[in-house]
Formats: C-alpha cells, sequence, structure tokens
C-alpha cells in the first residue's frame, strides 16, 4: 500500500503498536466538558499530533485517517465539526462536488490558514469530480468551482467520483433526474484531461472513486499519471479483499468510506429495501472493544487501518471525532484480526450500489455487473 510516512516526533511510542499516536485516554474524554474538549484537543495540536500515512506513488503522503463530509451541509455543524477536527489534529479532509460543502470546508481552512493555526503543506484536501462532469472539457471547469470554494490554489487529490455518467442537465440542485444516464462517457479520455490539471499544479495527486479493477487497469494501461488513490465503500460486512490485493500489487493506495458502516444513513433502508447494519452492536466487536479499552468505532476503524487502508469516517460530534483518530495507542492481535476477517460478507454487505442515481444500472461503465443479477 506504500510505505508508511509520519507528520512529525512527539514522546514515546508503546513498542506494542505498528500505528501510534499519544493523547488523552478515552476515560478521562468522556468525562470532559464541551470547553476541557476544546482545551484537550488544543494541547493535542501543540504536542504534535502523530498520525501515519501513506506513501502516494505520484509523491506526497496521505495521512491514514481523515474526516468524511458526505451528507454533512449545515453550516453551524460543518463548521463546529471541522473545527473540532483540526483541533484533534485531522490534517485530511474529505470532499466532493456532489456534497455541496465545498464552500463551508473552504470557509473554516481559511480560518485556520490565515490564523497562521495549519500550513497549506501539513493539509491533505481531497474533492472530486461529480457524476454530472464527466466529460473531458468539464474538468477544468469544476475542479477551478472547487477551488474557489475550498479557497485554495490546489488539491491534494482529485478524483473521478464514479465511472458511470449523468448529463449535466439532469442534475438539478441535489437531484439527478432519473433518466439522466450519459452513455458516452470515455475514462481514457477524462483521464487525459486530469492529468492537464496535474501537470498545471492544481492536482497534486490524482485518483478514482467507485471503480472495479478492469476499469482501473484500463486507465493504468494508457495513463502518464497512473492512479495514486482508489475510494470505495469498505467495513467489517464488505471488506473488498479482491480489489484491496489488486491496488497493493499496482501501487494504488485505498481509502474506505463509510468504515463504520455508514449508521447515519437510514434513508437508504427505505431506496434499497436493505436492513442497515448496526456493526456498533456485533458482540465479537465490542468483546474485543472491551479487552482493548476502546470503543466499538475504535475498533472497526483500527482493524480497517491494521490493513493500510485510509479511513475517512464522518461525525459531527466532537467527542467522536476525537475518538475517531485516537486509535494508535493499540494493535489487535492476530486472533482479533481472524475474528473480524471472518465477519466479512462480500458483496452481499454492501450498502450503496448507486443504482438511484440517474438510472446507473443500465450504463455500460456500471462497476457491479455481479449485483445486477440479484
Amino acid at each position: 500500500m506504500g510505505r508508511p510516512g509520519r507528520s512529525c516526533q512527539r514522546g514515546p511510542h508503546s513498542p506494542t503498536a505498528s500505528l501510534q499516536r499519544t493523547g488523552p485516554g478515552l476515560d478521562t474524554m468522556s468525562a470532559f466538558t464541551h470547553v476541557s474538549f476544546v482545551l484537550a484537543a488544543a494541547l493535542a495540536v501543540a504536542t504534535c499530533l502523530d498520525v501515519p500515512k501513506v506513501h502516494l506513488s505520484s509523491g506526497g503522503d496521505m495521512p491514514i485517517v481523515g474526516l468524511g463530509t458526505w451528507q454533512v451541509t449545515n453550516d453551524q455543524e460543518l463548521e463546529t465539526a471541522l473545527d473540532a477536527a483540526l483541533q484533534s489534529g485531522y490534517r485530511h479532509i474529505d470532499t466532493a462536488t456532489i456534497y455541496r460543502n465545498e464552500h463551508l470546508i473552504g470557509k473554516v481552512l481559511s480560518k485556520w490558514l490565515k490564523e497562521g493555526k495549519v500550513k497549506r503543506e501539513d493539509l491533505f484536501v481531497t474533492t472530486k469530480l461529480p457524476v454530472y462532469g464527466m466529460r473531458p472539457a468539464d474538468v477544468p471547469d469544476f475542479l477551478n468551482q472547487s477551488l474557489a470554494k475550498l479557497q485554495l490554489d490546489y488539491v491534494d487529490l482529485y478524483l473521478i467520483h464514479m465511472p458511470f455518467a449523468v448529463k449535466r442537465e439532469a442534475y438539478d440542485n441535489g437531484k439527478i433526474n432519473e433518466d439522466g444516464t450519459d452513455l458516452s462517457t470515455d475514462h481514457l479520455a477524462i483521464w487525459k484531461a486530469m492529468e492537464a490539471e496535474h501537470k498545471a499544479g492544481r492536482a497534486k495527486a490524482l485518483g478514482v472513486s467507485n471503480f472495479n479493477e478492469t476499469q482501473i487497469e484500463r486507465i493504468m494501461k494508457q495513463a502518464a499519471v497512473p492512479p495514486a488513490n482508489l475510494q470505495i465503500e469498505l467495513h467489517l460486512y464488505h471488506q473488498q479483499r479482491p480489489i484491496v490485493d489488486f491496488c497493493k500489487k499496482n501501487g494504488v493506495s485505498v481509502t474506505a468510506y463509510s468504515p463504520l458502516g455508514s449508521p447515519g444513513s437510514k434513508w437508504l433502508a427505505l431506496i434499497t429495501g436493505k436492513e442497515l447494519p448496526d456493526l456498533l452492536s456485533l458482540a465479537d466487536v465490542n468483546e474485543i472493544a472491551t479487552k482493548h479499552n476502546k470503543t466499538s468505532a475504535q475498533v472497526l476503524l483500527r482493524h480497517t487501518v491494521q490493513r493500510g487502508i485510509i479511513v475517512i469516517p464522518k461525525s459531527s460530534k466532537p467527542n467522536r471525532i476525537q475518538q475517531n483518530i485516537d486509535i494508535f495507542d493499540f494493535t489487535l492481535d492476530d486472533s482479533d484480526m481472524a475474528k473480524l476477517d471472518a465477519l466479512d460478507k462480500g458483496l452481499d454487505g454492501k450498502l450503496f450500489d448507486m443504482k438511484h442515481i440517474g438510472g446507473s444500472e443500465k450504463h455500460p461503465e456500471y462497476p457491479w455487473t455481479a449485483l445486477l443479477k440479484k
């Protein structure tokens, strides 16, 4: 997956942990008031939080824990969450054009940068080309829009959000028409436009999201700048082992979205008819959490991180944001890992089939053809 990197050195490390950071214990944190939380988080920054990084094939290092921001569009909620994340030591922020929150992220990042509380080179910001921008000419247009909203001169990683496309006019204020499918998608032409943005310095690294192995390999064979990252749904019930192995062999780092099983996506059951799994309440997970004096969420994140996979958990609650990055002072042993590995349900554990996006299942680049038979 790439060599681990360190953002800084601070204090001694436990000899039993392969990925570590130090900081206030969770028992203490749970008793803090909001004021003392902010103080403790500020102290964590002052002592220089040590978050492991994954080296990207195109150069640069990506923090292995980032803040996911999907489904957070309320101004105050996102600003509070992002402030809490930055105070807790997060330097990796994940967003997308289609999330409609880049302007809010830009507002907070601009404040931190102007006040000198963080340097631009210490931040890692990811955004994505939207599904309704899947034509070569759209790439500079949408990236420039994202940069303006984020108030940045460049993003650290620019991803193609989906392998399929809908027509630009099919998108209307957060909704995509069911008959909006655009069958003219050309990944190689889009990738060349992405490479031009990389060459111009507006995107330090390039990648894809929700692509399958065949689609990634097609780009790799023609690319002057190969994909540096794949972002996919990945959690305990959907561990994505075949494509993770493929990426490891080909020098592509992997980012897991919904690493906790997306417990906030209650709407999903209404669309798919699937029952949303409660990974945080599984007996095996709770047993391991008790063993290590950690939360079930921390165990789930640690399980993925120990596989060398980047995680971007989403939360708007400051205490959970702090807990989600506090996973480097313990290690899951072989029996823990085996027990959690055994809970993988493969494709049956997948939550997001994206069939609700503009008739995507009819698109020739729909990536999960096995789902069409279900």
